[in-house]
Order: C-alpha cells, then sequence, then structure tokens
C-alpha cells in the first residue's frame, strides 16, 4: 500500500510539474527571440563560441565511434557526486565498457535521476575556469572554455537523449512521468541560463519570464480544473 501510494504521489507531482515545463519552454522561447532582433552577424562571439563547441561534438557523436565508457563514468560518478552533497553515503562504484553502478546508503530522487539534468563534464570544465582564473590572467582564452562548454554539454545532451531513448531502471524507479518532467525541466533551465549567459537578456529577464508564464498557465487551467472538481463533488 505505501508503495502504491508514494506512486501516485508522484504521478500528481509529475502531472504538476508538466505546466511548469510549459512555462520553462515558453521562457526559454521568450529568451531566443530576444536575441533575433540581433543580426546573426553581430551575435556576441561567446554566443559563437559555445554553439560552435556543442556542433563539434554533434558531428563527432555522428561520425566516429562514441565514447560510451566515458559516459557511463560521468554517470555513475554523477549518481555518486549527488549522494554526496545530499548527504547519502557512497560505498562502491564500479565502471566498465558499457554499463556501470554505485552503492549509495540511501537514495532519492535526485541522486536517481541526477545523471540526466546534470552535466558533469560541463560543470568540470567551468570550475576549471573559475579556478584558474584565481592563480592566471586567462581572460584572452574566454572563447576557447566557452566551446569547452558548449562541446561537454553537448556530450551530455546527446548521451542523455541515447539513454533515455532505451529502458532504464532510474526512470522506472520513479516512473516516468515524474522522471521525464523533472528531467525536461532541469535541462531546460539549463539552457536558459547558457542563453543569459552569452546573450542579451539578464537573469532577471529569465526568472521574471517564468514567474509570468507560469501564472499565465496557471490561470488558463483554473477555470477546467475548477469545472472538474464541481463535477467529481456532484
Amino acid at each position: 500500500m505505501g508503495i502504491m501510494l508514494a506512486r501516485i504521489i508522484r504521478l500528481a507531482i509529475g502531472l504538476l510539474l508538466v505546466p511548469v515545463c510549459i512555462a520553462a519552454t515558453m521562457t526559454l522561447y521568450s529568451l531566443l527571440t530576444a536575441t533575433q532582433s540581433i543580426s546573426p552577424a553581430v551575435l556576441p562571439p561567446a554566443a559563437w563560441a559555445l554553439a560552435g563547441g556543442f556542433l563539434l561534438w554533434v558531428f563527432l557523436f555522428l561520425t566516429l565511434p562514441r565514447p560510451v565508457r566515458s559516459y557511463v563514468l560521468a554517470h555513475e560518478m554523477t549518481h555518486a557526486l549527488w549522494a554526496w552533497l545530499t548527504g547519502a553515503e557512497v560505498r562502491g562504484l564500479r565502471v566498465s565498457e558499457d554499463r556501470g553502478s554505485v552503492t549509495v546508503s540511501r537514495n532519492n530522487f535526485l541522486i536517481t535521476l541526477a545523471p540526466y539534468f546534470f552535466p558533469l563534464y560541463t560543470v568540470l570544465t567551468i570550475a576549471a575556469y573559475y579556478i584558474l582564473s584565481v592563480f592566471y590572467d586567462i581572460s584572452g582564452y574566454q572563447l576557447f572554455w566557452l566551446a569547452a562548454v558548449g562541446f561537454t554539454w553537448g556530450f551530455h545532451f546527446t548521451f542523455t537523449l541515447l539513454t533515455l531513448l532505451q529502458r532504464q531502471s532510474d526512470i522506472h524507479e520513479y516512473g516516468r512521468v515524474f522522471s521525464y518532467a523533472v528531467i525536461y525541466l532541469f535541462n531546460v533551465l539549463g539552457v536558459c541560463l547558457w542563453v543569459v549567459i552569452v546573450s542579451s537578456p539578464t537573469l532577471e529577464q529569465m526568472v521574471n519570464g517564468l514567474g509570468e508564464s507560469v501564472a499565465a498557465i496557471a490561470a488558463l487551467c483554473r477555470g477546467p480544473v475548477r469545472r472538474f472538481l464541481d463535477l467529481v463533488g456532484q
């Protein structure tokens, strides 16, 4: 009974997250639209570097043997990292050519789903840039680092998409609706942040746009939900 109740609660939360996912998508669209008033020829170099790194990875992903072991390593290390961040104990990590496993003292949805929304290699790339900038003047290499960010995020995006097309125990554990909603939402918000970093829209515009989109969808859904509740109460 407890397991069934947990599944129902996750399903309900997943359904409630769907409007938030739509709002996040609307926010991303508005951010991208805000950059369309600028001619592609005068887009910030940062945007070209980020997009160039991403496209380079996609080309390599489609034409060369895929580094599956590198993805498996990142996948299991992300499980372990989020276990540590949430206070769980990591007791063992194993990685082979095409599969891996990690043993933790307890689990939650962040630990389970983190590899699908947390681009580990991208975060390590950004961390390396800021750590090195403390000791050296590397401002002249900023475009190189942004290209590396795009490259590593492309790695995350392509392998996540490929992995989700297969049956995953991580997804089954928390249910498809809840898992896909969380993964989609966090990834879209991540892309929103990249747009803010490399173009004219600001973080404040992103947050305000997200709030306005959520409010608009809530207002749109209020009527049908009220009618449904009235029908159930009859």
